[in-house]
Formats: structure tokens, C-alpha cells, sequence
């Protein structure tokens, strides 16, 4: 007896780019930092003073990087206006182009009133720039009730963001890597630690390493709660409790590459956790390795999961190339985030010392 059996196979382009992993990457470096810097800046602890600083300019560099990332994943700007033409609120995408105006205001409202001192200060100094502090500084008095207020309208935003995009991958349940409540978390914690380790690093370029026990700290306990939630999404699969992870597993055992890049990841966050534990008054290392991590979790989450095949047999590879939607991209979100930081660093200085 002949048995015929027909292999159905579909191959597609990947529908998501590398554009948005550096967009998830750089929104959510810029909202953690944007919570780090509130110790300091909004509740005045003075062992934060410098930590906080550094943390508004990295959330000020990546908030303004990251929407360009967004929009070049959508590849043209008339994609976006779409999302306020014809609302979707069904859509947690759509939502995110609501939530992503909140942050941006809550953040500029929040930097200028933190800065105002010290613009003021910058304008008395008679030098080329001196008119241009004045008129930003407009009246340079500090007040700490604008800027906790305005402190409160960031933070609605950045909760808002960190939810949104969790949740719109999340959602998606045709992609069994994708449709787990572990990955909202995941991405937080990821997040958290790459705003640890960009300031972290921002820090080290400074000459500050005074601040480094109080990062590390902090660095060692979103790495161990990576680890967890990694532990439980692989538990959730193993059991039978989520059977989208269950799937993701499946397909992942027959795959030598799925492999080498759980031991990746397993191994990097560990690797982490031992520098940021053993070596806690070094910075730059342990916030590589940080934001090596974050963007390793994105990196896996959006691009390597679309090799997984949803229908059929075809598994679809996915090979970063050298054009403005691979590796070109990538090196000129790169570009623009070190000219951001240079712009910013040369018009204020950015020294305040911690206190740790």
C-alpha cells in the first residue's frame, strides 16, 4: 500500500526588521532611565544626584532615537498619521501611538524644569550662548512641585509605553514564542536593565565611577529576575500549563541553532549577574553586558522567533544584511544616538557627582 503524504511549505519575508527591535530597544532603555532618574531629581535623594542626571540624558537621547526607529519601521511617515485618521481601539498598536506623545511631553516638561537652574546659571556666564539659556531658562527658579507634577505625567507615559509594547506582542497568537503573559515582563525587566547599563556606561564616559555600587545593585537584581522569568516560561512550556509555550518548545527541540541561543542567553544574563555582583565598582563592563542583554532578548523575541513556522513545513531564515533595513540601520540608530549625546553634552554639562 503506497501512503502519499504532501509537504506544504510558505515562504514569506520576515514582517518585522530590525528597526523595530532598536526601537523596542531604545523606548525602553529611555523609560527605565526615565524612572531612574527620579530618585534624584524629583525626590531629591542626594545619593542618587548623579545616577538621576545621567539617567535624564540617557532617556533624552534614546526617547528622541526612538521614534525615528518607529517610524522607519513603518516606512513612511503617513503610516503613523493613519493611527490618529482612522483609530483603531482594538489595537495595541494603535494605542501606542496615543501613549508615545504622553511620554515624549511628560519628559520634555519634566527635563526643562529639572534644567532650569541651571540654564539660568549657564546664561549669566556672557558667553555666545548666553541669550539662548536665558530664554529657555525663563526665570531659571527651581520648583520641585512642577516638577514632581510633571514627573507624574512621564511616569503615566512611561508605565503606558512599557505596557504597550509587551502587550502587542504578546498578543499575537500565531506566533507561540510570542503569546505568553511571561513576555511583557520579560521585556520590562530587559528594559530596566538596559537603562541600568546606559547610564551605567554614560557614567563611565564621565569619569564617575563613584556611582557604580549603586547601579550594580540594582543591575544584579533585574538580571535575577530575568533568570526567573526565563526559568518560568521555560517551566510553563515543560508542563503543559501554557500550551503556546509547550508549542514554542516543540518546534525549538529539533533545532540546533534554538540551542546555541538559549545557552546564549542563559549564559550572558549569568555572565552579568557574576560582574555586576563580583566587580560592583566597575561600570563598563557590566553595562555592556546589560545592554547586550536587553537587546539579545528583543533580538530573539522579534526576529529569530519569525524563523518558527506558523503553517507548514518551511522554517524561513532571517540573515541581517548590509542595507538600511539591516546592519546600515542599525549603525546609523548608532550614529544619530552618539550625535544626540554630543549635542546635548556640549550645550549643558551633565557632572553632578553621587554621593554613594
Amino acid at each position: 500500500m503506497n501512503t502519499t503524504v504532501e509537504v506544504l511549505g510558505f515562504a514569506r519575508e520576515p514582517a518585522w526588521l530590525p528597526w523595530a527591535v532598536t526601537y523596542f530597544f531604545l523606548i525602553g532603555i529611555s523609560t527605565s532611565a526615565f524612572f531612574l532618574s527620579l530618585p534624584g531629581l524629583a525626590w531629591r535623594h542626594p545619593d542618587w544626584r548623579s545616577v538621576s542626571r545621567r539617567a535624564l540624558l540617557v532617556a533624552l537621547v534614546c526617547g528622541l532615537a526612538g521614534p525615528v526607529a518607529l517610524l522607519a519601521d513603518l516606512h513612511q511617515p503617513g503610516r503613523f498619521l493613519n493611527f490618529y485618521l482612522h483609530p483603531n481601539v482594538g489595537s495595541w498598536m494603535a494605542w501606542g501611538a496615543f501613549f508615545i506623545p504622553i511620554y515624549m511631553f511628560g519628559l520634555f516638561l519634566y527635563a526643562w524644569l529639572c534644567l532650569r537652574p541651571q540654564l539660568a546659571a549657564l546664561a549669566k556666564n556672557g558667553d555666545k550662548f548666553s541669550g539662548l539659556y536665558r530664554a529657555l531658562a525663563y526665570g531659571g527658579h527651581d520648583n520641585p512641585g512642577a516638577i514632581k507634577a510633571a514627573a507624574l505625567v512621564g511616569s503615566i507615559g512611561a508605565a503606558l509605553i512599557l505596557l504597550y509594547t509587551g502587550m502587542e506582542v504578546m498578543v499575537v497568537q500565531a506566533r507561540a514564542l510570542w503569546h505568553s503573559p511571561v513576555l511583557p515582563l520579560l521585556f520590562l525587566v530587559t528594559a530596566l536593565s538596559g537603562g541600568l547599563g546606559m547610564t551605567g556606561l554614560f557614567e563611565a564616559v564621565s569619569g564617575n565611577k563613584e556611582a557604580a555600587p549603586l547601579l550594580n545593585r540594582w543591575l544584579v537584581r533585574s538580571q535575577w529576575a530575568t533568570l526567573l522569568l526565563l526559568v518560568v516560561w521555560g517551566l510553563l512550556g515543560a508542563s503543559g500549563l501554557s500550551s503556546a509555550a509547550a508549542q514554542a518548545l516543540a518546534a525549538m527541540q529539533g533545532e540546533f541553532s534554538w540551542w546555541v541561543t538559549g545557552a546564549w542567553l542563559m549564559g550572558s544574563t549569568l555572565l552579568t549577574l557574576w560582574l555586576a555582583s563580583s566587580r560592583r565598582h566597575t561600570l563598563v563592563l557590566p553595562a555592556l553586558f546589560a545592554l547586550q542583554g536587553a537587546w539579545l532578548v528583543r533580538w530573539i523575541v522579534l526576529m529569530v522567533s519569525q524563523s518558527l513556522p506558523k503553517m507548514g513545513a518551511t522554517t524561513p531564515r532571517y540573515f541581517l544584511t548590509l542595507t538600511p533595513d539591516g546592519l546600515l540601520g542599525i549603525v546609523g540608530m548608532v550614529g544619530l544616538c552618539l550625535t544626540i549625546y554630543i549635542v546635548l553634552t556640549s550645550l549643558i554639562p551633565w557632572d553632578d557627582r553621587a554621593e554613594v
